[in-house]
């Protein structure tokens, strides 16, 4: 089928020029909660006043994805703190100083910058009123409330210095425990929907809704010192001008830039008020306007879902082709394509992730998109060429064409309104799934939304939310139009003639 084949070399065209994208030199990483954010910042400024260009990404997971990253060479820094270091890296029982954290990383080629200022430790807040209520004041009093409902991070529910070594360490019988976003931890604290939370020490929420941190009596925690990870292989002028931050931010500074962060919505605006008036200036100068951001971000978004729906239509089209041969080989197919879809998104890329030569790139986004958008092609493909008529099955025989003539100047072309509607679906079904890539890093029109979960904030959710709308009903469109190359003209106007009739 010529306009088939035509497109298909389009797309292999395309599919080369976007593998080649450059990449950054200097990647900070952050955890998915407001202070990493702004320490990202933080580091991507002071770094761009020595002249090294870099790029934040913002709000990739927790620990374990941070961590992984940074060993892999996928990030070349991230914010960490000293008890998370000992507790969930080193799984070490001891209180561990710098020195002894600076040791243990060396053979693994990560270094340990000198310590931020500040202590930003783990804590359980409640609501003041219903603490004082329920005369709740020390974690030890949790004792006499099994009833309570709490509400802590996927990250914190299974840490070593997480809720399940701390209910065993105070002896608590609390039935009612569930997993929640750190962000929407806090709107659910504030509308009673939970009792309890785990929170950070410097969290500006905890003075915002007025609530109270309960005391760890029993010295449950350890001291969580903020420091940079970074690759020791990394351009040494890095360390050099991340040095400078040392020791400059106490307890009462860096709530006060959670705070702003929080307020403002904007956490490069928040990190530049740790700058001189001058610096903070260059600060937001730099900064990109919201048109050139989401453009960015739409790109990027782009890039994803053209990528992966390349390589289905690749793949997903032949595999449609021996799939309408019914038999064994057709079950094995549509099985196999079923039970990937089948898979939770966050489920599959977690698995992805793990994958040795994959792991936080835009390429396990692209992976994955890609085995989520196969089973609409295939299933389209091997339907259109199933429902061809025997007659006309017959009529390509008796012409004499080979097997090969009659597939691509007979069948597909009978079948391409089945399989572009294929297509068509998996393109929009694929342009809302990207935006878990940036849950990974990858970029694209998820972030925002991340961001806006984690800041609870409507408007910039919708900053992501509403591009990725836009582009689900474009490129919608594009393929409508694609009707009238694609589709052979003899069956659009059977179509209009069996409408009209």
């Amino acid at each position: 089928m010529r306009a088939l084949r035509f497109f298909l070399m389009m797309a292999g065209l395309m599919l080369l020029s976007l593998a080649s994208l450059p990449a950054q030199t200097v990647v900070i990483g952050s955890k998915k909660f407001t202070e990493s954010y702004v320490l990202g910042e933080i580091a991507k400024a002071a770094l761009a006043e020595s002249g090294i260009p870099s790029e934040h990404k913002q709000g990739m997971g927790g620990t374990i994805i941070l961590w992984g990253a940074l060993k892999k060479g996928e990030i070349t820094l991230y914010p960490e703190y000293t008890g998370t270091i000992a507790e969930e890296i080193l799984k070490s029982k001891e209180k561990l100083t710098l020195a002894q954290i600076r040791d243990a990383l060396k053979p693994m080629k990560i270094g340990a910058m000198d310590e931020l200022g500040f202590n930003n430790t783990y804590a359980l807040c409640m609501r003041r009123d219903q603490a004082e209520q329920l005369r709740i004041r020390t974690i030890s009093d949790l004792r006499n409330h099994p009833d309570v409902k709490v509400g802590v991070t996927h990250e914190f529910l299974e840490r070593q210095d997480g809720w399940k070594p701390l209910s065993s360490r105070y002896g608590l019988a609390i039935r009612d425990v569930k997993a929640v976003d750190h962000g929407i931890g806090y709107l659910a604290l504030k509308k009673g929907e939970i009792d309890l939370k785990d929170a950070y020490s410097t969290d500006a929420k905890i003075a915002e809704y007025d609530l109270v941190t309960l005391q760890d009596d029993l010295e449950f925690f350890p001291q969580y010192k903020a420091v940079f990870l970074y690759r020791l292989d990394a351009n040494p002028e890095i360390a050099t001008a991340l040095q400078t931050l040392s020791q400059t931010i106490d307890e009462t500074r860096m709530i006060q830039l959670n705070a702003a962060a929080e307020q403002s919505k904007n956490y490069t605006r928040a990190a530049a008020l740790y700058f001189s008036d001058q610096a903070r200036q260059k600060v937001e100068q730099q900064q990109e306007s919201w048109v050139t951001t989401t453009f960015k971000r739409v790109m990027e978004h782009l890039s994803l879902v053209t990528q992966s729906m390349i390589l289905a239509i690749l793949v997903g089209i032949p595999l449609g082709i021996f799939a309408s041969r019914r038999g064994f080989l057709s079950q094995a197919i549509f099985s196999l394509t079923g039970v990937i879809q089948t898979i939770p998104s966050l489920a599959l890329l977690a698995l992805l992730v793990s994958v040795p030569f994959l792991g936080l790139t835009p390429k396990t986004a692209i992976l994955a998109l890609f085995l989520y958008s196969l089973l609409p092609i295939t299933r389209n493909t091997a339907t259109g060429l199933q429902d061809i008529p025997a007659s006309l099955r017959e009529s390509a025989e008796a012409l004499g064409l080979p097997p090969a003539a009659q597939l691509f100047k007979v069948y597909l072309p009978l079948a391409s309104r089945s399989i572009l509607a294929g297509i068509k679906t998996s393109a929009i079904i694929n342009v809302g799934t990207a935006t878990l890539a940036a849950l990974i890093g990858a970029g694209g029109l998820g972030q925002p939304i991340i961001s806006g979960l984690n800041l609870n904030d409507y408007k910039t959710i919708l900053q992501g939310a509403i591009p990725t709308a836009l582009l689900a009903l474009l490129i919608q469109a594009f393929f409508d139009g694609l009707d009238r190359v694609i589709i052979p003209k003899g069956l659009r106007l059977r179509d209009l003639q069996g409408r009209s009739g």
